[in-house]
């Protein structure tokens, strides 16, 4: 609350304040920095007994739903999002002509990309980047903290340093089985521990 001549207060947990003011002053009132109208003290009926109530507006979200981190949904969304630089293929001789039944052609926007190096190196580089992306995914999603900790019974700063330095390759955790995978991880935790 803020009176004209510069004083403030503030509510206490149960909404009651207190204020000095003289008969020139105005009072008015300030929530989120939303202010109310001026009162004039000389306006007042009470002035020990002055209340207002604020209405406040709290805008309701729309619902929201919460998932569960689902590797294979977020590998397919990942392959919608970026298909263009998925399906990207160099031009060639065979992608720029095409026979049909009025006879052989040459497509022209083919033949401007098979000369546009630059965009198709980078889309080429932009290809590999976002498969070497899918890979550490698909190993993150496999050598998890929570099995790794469940196995190895190891934690904070040594979990951490165990998972970086005997993080498997992409080729063995895609081609070994649940069994060999975990066999794997309690054999190299053992040796991490020293045992």
């Amino acid at each position: 609350m803020l009176t004209t001549s510069g004083r403030g207060t503030a509510t206490d947990i149960n909404g009651h304040y207190e204020i000095e003011v003289n008969d020139r002053d105005s009072i008015w009132f300030s929530y989120l920095n939303k202010p109310t109208i001026k009162f004039p003290v000389l306006k007042m009926r009470d002035i020990t007994q002055f209340d207002i109530s604020l209405q406040v507006n709290v805008p309701v979200l729309k619902e929201v739903r919460i998932k569960p981190r689902d590797y294979h949904l977020d590998s397919i969304q990942n392959r919608l999002d970026y298909a263009k630089a998925f399906d990207f293929k160099k031009p060639s001789v065979g992608t720029m002509t095409s026979i049909g039944p009025t006879g052989a052609g040459i497509d022209l926007d083919e033949l401007i990309r098979a000369f546009q190096f630059r965009k198709n190196r980078n889309m080429l580089a932009f290809q590999r980047r976002l498969v070497e992306q899918e890979k550490d995914k698909f190993i993150d999603h496999r050598f998890n903290k929570l099995l790794v900790r469940r196995l190895s019974q190891l934690t904070g700063p040594d979990l951490d340093a165990y998972m970086r330095i005997y993080r498997p390759s992409y080729e063995f955790t895609l081609y070994t089985s649940d069994y060999d995978f975990q066999d794997y991880i309690r054999k190299t935790s053992k040796k991490f521990k020293g045992e």
